[in-house]
């Protein structure tokens, strides 16, 4: 039986891949979309959403949530992601409208709806979470896991010590990891260890009109390390359908909300102010790179040529 999600992102290059592999797995069933500023502002994000389900000819709703961080200044990523979020494949103007619903409206309505719990993957900054937690706390308990893409506790992107996802709106995601929902986090620990080689992404264009899409988007990614370009939030995915891959570990994690740490996700590992048993989140911490990239080039040879 597939699995029942709603993913809350903002699309951006690595959500726009996400978003591809979920829409077009029979292993997940797509709820909803619900967009965030993030990578680039809430209007683009969410257009980009829509021309995703367009492209892929889906029914999914999308409802457009947060504009900004609920304390911080906002500060977007389009030196990676480009203007538009989704450089590298010219898109039609999307046909389908957004959702009336607000995001958090959204995703309680999707959770009431359900007769069987939800699973929420988080692949943006965590306001509309946040704002969800605290407007809706009688219906935490629809949701069976709430997986993150973000976080780190080795070290950031965003600053020194501070995942982008996490520095954008530190003052959510510590409502989240305090929320008592049972949180996996998928952070650089992991994302930064499964890149897409070049040899992988070459291949994509072999694969139709999906392929030559992801191709080109690809392709245009400002993030580039030795050895390939991370995927962040396909590992969500990836961890939603194949969590045997990647390898966890209790944590108490803290997220830091001022001064020069600010964004951090702090792991209690020395055990000096939580329990051992006190812990918040499952922490992954390894993946068989391997897998991934075989992975992923088979999820897009299953997407439908246009």
């Amino acid at each position: 039986m597939a699995r029942s999600v709603i993913l809350d992102m903002d699309p951006g290059i690595d959500d726009a891949a996400a978003i591809a592999v979920a829409l077009n797995n029979p292993g997940l069933d797509v709820k909803l979309i619900t967009t965030v500023a993030g990578n680039v502002s809430v209007d683009k994000t969410t257009v980009n959403a829509l021309k995703l389900v367009n492209f892929f000819n889906k029914n999914v709703p999308v409802a457009r949530g947060a504009a900004a961080p609920l304390k911080k200044r906002f500060e977007d990523a389009g030196a990676i992601h480009g203007e538009s979020g989704l450089p590298g494949y010219d898109f039609p103007e999307p046909k389908s409208q957004i959702s009336k619903l607000t995001a958090i409206d959204a995703i309680a309505h999707a959770l009431t709806q359900s007769e069987k719990q939800l699973t929420l993957i988080a692949t943006g900054a965590y306001t509309n979470i946040a704002q969800f937690i605290l407007q809706y706390p009688e219906l935490l308990s629809k949701i069976d896991e709430l997986i993150l893409m973000g976080g780190s506790i080795s070290g950031g992107n965003a600053t020194s010590v501070a995942e982008f996802n996490v520095f954008t709106d530190p003052d959510a995601a510590k409502i989240v990891f305090e929320s008592g929902l049972n949180i996996t986090m998928i952070g650089l620990d992991v994302t930064l260890k499964a890149l897409i080689s070049k040899q992988t992404s070459d291949r994509l264009a072999e694969f139709g009109e999906a392929g030559r899409m992801l191709h080109g988007i690809i392709n245009a990614y400002g993030d580039v390390h030795e050895g390939g370009k991370p995927m962040h939030d396909v590992i969500t995915v990836l961890y939603a359908l194949h969590p045997e891959v990647i390898k966890l570990q209790k944590e108490h994690i803290d997220a830091v909300t001022d001064g020069p740490a600010i964004g951090a996700t702090v792991a209690d590992v020395l055990h000096r102010w939580y329990e051992k048993n006190d812990y918040n989140a499952e922490v992954g911490v390894d993946i068989d790179a391997a897998f991934f990239n075989d992975w992923f080039l088979k999820q897009v040879s299953r997407m439908s040529n246009r």
